[in-house]
């Protein structure tokens, strides 16, 4: 095990940077899309002194984020896995690579998989359809409350999503209803993942809250695993321990919203002095991209540039800073579903003074064969690593 080796990995979720090379078959919105570009012109310039130090202004012409600025590395990554979402894109990072798309249901779940969860839950399901999960939760949310009944729906990704009011229904029994909704999403119905989406209110005031849980897949053993079994920690913050179902972490924190990741990530470089510190920010994509709010979503990237310059600060010298997105969400194209993108790639450390071009790497999996050589682990069975770029 190399002594003192600490990596600081974080996801923004659905923050991508420009439309993938296959965009287009995807769909019309995923060909026009470039998140993190229109944000910021949606708001005349984000204000990203410290992403632009990461190199964030020389990966594209983003308003307001100078170029000129960079001292780390930079590039981006394009997904060779099929598909646009969260399970697809962090297991990619860790060097799984699916060939195929996982299965959606554009016209909801068929009966062999409603009707065993109905006779588990024992009651009945509401919605079954694809939707928006503040939509369909005021749509039929007020009938919930009066019937009991879960609200089940999904969305252009692999999901199956269960809503339930905490009032009505026990977090922990909308966590066991999902437990078994994933036991029987298997074979050819195996979706990415099962989400319990517990909310409060009243009709036409409901909020979802932060204790959501996802219910993953599991494809095998990662680079994930081989830095845990190295005998790294590797904590998983926000909502990283649940997409890996668990496996290869050591430690899982959920967290309220970016800004408590954020504080998570800030306190674990204060006692974890060696080893991975994972993040996934869900801001963007669950409170700004899908509710097609490109201002707040701007405001969300400026405030956690505001907190990397508390990072640059924790950060010593055997450390190295892994900075993406998963996918894209762009706010401003139709729809509101994930939009298919190359996603950034800014690497820092705190010897580095000049910018170093990463340029396009050919798969997201590049990130996982990085922090396997970083860590002096097997690599990936996909993926090069940059690190011999980095100087580190």
């Amino acid at each position: 095990m190399l002594a003192s080796r600490r990596c600081i990995w974080i996801v923004l979720d659905s923050c991508g940077i420009g439309a993938a090379p296959d965009a287009s078959s995807y769909g019309e919105p995923d060909a026009m899309s470039n998140t993190i570009v229109h944000v910021a012109e949606a708001v005349g310039g984000l204000v990203a002194p410290n992403l632009a130090r990461l190199g964030l202004g020389r990966i594209d012409r983003v308003p307001g984020v100078s170029a000129a600025a960079a001292t780390g590395a930079y590039g981006t990554m394009v997904e060779r896995s099929a598909g646009k979402d969260t399970t697809n894109g962090h297991l990619e990072f860790v060097g799984v690579v699916l060939s195929e798309p996982m299965p959606t249901y554009l016209n909801g779940f068929p009966p062999e998989i409603i009707e065993p969860f109905e006779r588990y839950v024992g009651k009945p399901v509401l919605a079954n359809k694809p939707a928006s999960g503040t939509v369909v939760i005021d749509e039929y949310g007020r009938l919930h409350m009066q019937t009991g009944r879960p609200i089940v729906y999904t969305s252009a990704d692999s999901v199956f999503q269960v809503a339930a009011h905490e009032g009505i229904v026990p977090v922990d029994t909308l966590y066991d209803w999902c437990a078994y909704a994933r036991s029987i999403l298997t074979g050819r119905h195996a979706v990415g993942r099962v989400i319990a989406r517990p909310f409060i209110g009243e009709p036409g005031h409901f909020v979802r809250t932060d204790r959501r849980r996802d219910f993953s897949l599991h494809f095998g053993d990662t680079v994930l695993n081989a830095v845990e079994q190295a005998g790294y920690p590797v904590i998983g913050i926000g909502k990283i321990g649940d997409i890996y179902g668990g496996s290869g972490i050591t430690t899982s924190i959920h967290t309220h919203d970016n800004d408590d990741a954020m504080r998570v990530v800030l306190e674990q470089m204060q006692v974890v002095q060696e080893g991975l510190i994972y993040a996934n920010l869900v801001d963007f994509d669950a409170k700004y991209g899908h509710r097609n709010d490109p201002v707040g979503f701007a405001r969300a990237i400026e405030a956690f540039d505001h907190s990397l310059g508390s990072l640059f600060a924790t950060m010593r010298p055997q450390d190295l800073l892994i900075v993406t997105a998963d996918h894209g969400c762009d706010p401003t194209v139709p729809g509101t579903d994930h939009t298919r993108e190359r996603v950034p790639l800014l690497v820092w450390h705190t010897r580095m003074s000049s910018p170093i071009d990463l340029g396009i790497r050919s798969t997201f999996a590049d990130i996982g064969a990085t922090v396997a050589a970083f860590f002096g682990v097997e690599a990936p069975p996909v993926g090069v690593s940059f690190l011999d770029l980095l100087d580190c």
